[in-house]
């Protein structure tokens, strides 16, 4: 006789995706706090096969935040010359990288995460979301890891196109501006994994927070503010409120949002390489 499966609490019998209140968490986090979790020593060691593994099978073995610790990838041939190309930074309960999925299906993107709780509910969305979906959500992901202090673990020199930081923390107080996300000495970072050409996407409904972070990258020498035509053009744009919890809250609410998005631009050097 066999015995009837209890149901899972935790996933919506309507959706068949889980469900939000056993996944809260904290609002943020202090990214400068030691947590513990896997680094990827370089860039090299992220296991493709465990965040993307319809486009790289393999025969591997790997820790629980998907770092390499024994591989042989076999990529893809749609993909196998491509890299993660798309990095939502603080992608909360995953709303974006959703969006994304189907509307940019051939580039592989990745949602950084602090929160435990927050990421373990993204990876269950988009395990679920493939499941119902097959052929669909195949090329999003999420790491639980602080982006502040480990970018240039996970991404080479050049290689994204789209950077998100959508409604991060604001840190009001003046002597906790430091764990700001979006700073001077970061953008020299985010500059770093940037193609020449990719863009930052920033949105806050704190205005001040708006403020810091538009004057942090009109300062900066290897950015440019995109203009209002290309805004217009781009369908990302529309989604940086529609697309997340706090924008829809935002939204809900009647709130005011900031944004400031910006290009990567060619430093003197790049140019006559």
């Amino acid at each position: 006789m066999s015995e009837n499966k209890k149901p899972n609490p935790k996933i919506s019998n309507a959706t068949r995706l889980p469900r939000k209140r056993f996944y809260r968490a904290r609002a943020h986090s202090n990214p400068l706090s030691d947590s513990h979790f896997p680094v990827p020593v370089t860039p090299l060691h992220v296991d493709y096969s465990f965040h993307y593994p319809h486009f790289f099978p393999s025969k591997k073995t790997s820790d629980d935040n998907g770092n390499v610790t024994g591989i042989h990838q076999a990529p893809s041939p749609s993909v196998c010359s491509r890299k993660i190309q798309f990095a939502d930074i603080g992608c909360g309960f995953g709303g974006l990288l959703v969006s994304l999925a189907t509307l940019f299906p051939k580039t592989l993107m990745i949602g950084m995460e602090l929160r435990d709780k927050v990421t373990e509910y993204v990876r269950e969305r988009i395990l679920a979301l493939r499941e119902a979906n097959p052929e669909q959500y195949q090329n999003i992901s999420v790491v639980r890891t602080n982006s502040m202090k480990y970018i240039p673990n996970f991404f080479e020199k050049g290689t994204l196109l789209k950077m998100f930081f959508l409604f991060p923390d604001p840190h009001f107080k003046e002597k906790n501006h430091r764990r700001r996300v979006i700073s001077p000495h970061l953008l020299d970072e985010y500059a770093y994994t940037l193609e020449v050409g990719g863009i930052i996407y920033t949105i806050t409904d704190v205005e001040d927070l708006g403020e810091w972070m538009k004057t942090c990258l009109e300062d900066h020498p290897l950015f440019e503010a995109l203009t209002e035509e290309e805004l217009k053009a781009d369908p990302v744009v529309k989604l940086l409120c529609s697309a997340t919890e706090e924008g829809q809250k935002v939204a809900r609410n009647g709130g005011q949002t900031f944004q400031a998005i910006y290009r990567r631009i060619a430093a003197p050097r790049e140019d006559s390489e």
